[in-house]
């Protein structure tokens, strides 16, 4: 099934988009600042969410982590 009609895996999804981008933003934070607008600021945003709201974002990894081990 794909990550599109499966809620949980779309969750997975973003998650893991906010945190590989907020880790290249901190290693090399040119390939991000550089697209800001556009189909590519996307990334960007991510990667904002990422550092700004970094403590909710590790706090749903490691729910998200949970439940893919534990439940299902």
């Amino acid at each position: 099934m794909s990550a599109i009609f499966n809620f949980q895996s779309l969750l997975t999804v973003i998650l893991l988009l906010i945190c590989t981008c907020a880790y290249i933003r901190a290693l090399a934070p040119s390939l991000l600042d550089k697209n800001k607008s556009g189909i590519l600021g996307i990334f960007w945003k991510c990667a904002r969410i990422g550092e700004r709201k970094s403590p909710w974002v590790a706090c749903c990894c490691v729910m998200m982590a949970f439940s893919i081990l534990f439940v299902q």
